[in-house]
């Protein structure tokens, strides 16, 4: 069988206009901009409106990144959509996604691997189209965590907004994705999941009350960073690449600590590294690809460049994404 690649052929993005300021979160929870700023380096999220969902996020993400590849909704053969608030428990977003655009009969499906969905979702199409099974897939991260977020809680509401991302890839001779490598490891659910659903039941909640999502914050952090940084070692390794032949890293945009920490383990400056995190907090499966296409709007990212994608997320799940752009 002869095999191809897989490249990024356009990108896009969409954050809601609603915005929520620190100082915002002053006012409904007690905390400071100063305690936010520090300890996660957010400054601001985006929030959906009542009448915006996951799949119309991920609309607009998709028609720009279309739009920057230069094709049109009806060359897609393959849609996969990473996230963790579906506008509905069935049809899957990315059948929804795809009526939105007027497509028809491709395979659609969503990922849910939580803040890592995205890089999942990604690996699933890039062996769809080295296998000759598709020929332009659109990618797409997409969330609404306003709406699963406890806003009394201060210490995860100031953490999370909603947004969406897009890539469209299109086959090549030549990489392209040049690899993905994804984890999970169920031991570790209880220190970040949603206390409720469909076969646990909608009412019937741990503890006895309906809330948001649950984190057991430093917990996380460490296993974190600390899972982070033997997954570059892996990615590095696997593939014969060097710490400093990497251009850019972009990683999943959850604290700016975090992301410093994988900095510090890939021995790159900070000015190689993507960060957008400030601007729409952690959008958990979206953040990967908004940031992603931030840095190719700004000419940050040019094509020819060597780029480190890597993601954590609850599950816990986590993965890369080594990529010739």
């Amino acid at each position: 069988m002869n095999l191809r690649y897989a490249r990024i052929a356009g990108t896009g993005s969409y954050l809601p206009e609603q915005v929520l300021t620190n100082a915002d979160l002053e006012r409904r929870v007690e905390t400071t901009d100063e305690w936010i700023r520090t300890r996660t380096g957010i400054e601001r999220r985006h929030i959906a409106a009542d009448d915006e969902t996951a799949s119309s996020l991920a609309e607009h993400a998709a028609r720009r990144a279309l739009k920057a590849a230069g094709a049109t909704p009806a060359d897609v053969d393959l849609i996969v959509v990473g996230t963790t608030t579906p506008d509905l428990v069935f049809p899957n977003t990315g059948t929804l996604l795809q009526q939105r655009l007027g497509i028809h009969g491709c395979p659609a499906f969503s990922v849910e691997a939580a803040c890592s969905g995205f890089v999942f979702a990604l690996s699933l199409a890039d062996k769809y189209l080295r296998l000759g099974e598709a020929r332009c897939a659109l990618v797409v991260g997409s969330e609404c965590l306003s709406r699963i977020v406890d806003w009394s809680d201060r210490g995860t509401c100031v953490l999370f907004g909603d947004g969406a991302g897009a890539f469209v890839l299109t086959p090549a001779d030549e990489p392209g994705i040049l690899a993905t490598h994804l984890h999970s490891d169920g031991r570790y659910k209880d220190l970040l999941y949603f206390p409720w659903g469909v076969s646990c039941g909608f009412n019937e909640l741990r503890g006895g009350a309906r809330g948001g999502l649950r984190m057991l914050g430093n917990e996380v952090f460490r296993t974190a960073v600390r899972t982070l940084s033997r997954l570059v070692d892996e990615t590095l390794a696997k593939n014969g690449i060097e710490h400093e032949q990497i251009d850019w890293l972009v990683p999943h945009q959850a604290n700016l600590r975090i992301i410093q920490a994988a900095a510090d383990k890939l021995r790159l400056p900070m000015e190689k590294v993507v960060i957008t995190v400030q601007e729409h907090g952690n959008t958990s499966a979206a953040s990967i690809p908004l940031a992603f296409d931030t840095a190719v709007r700004d000419g940050r990212i040019r094509r020819g460049q060597l780029l480190l994608l890597e993601t954590f997320g609850g599950g816990f799940t986590w993965g890369s994404a080594l990529i010739r752009y």
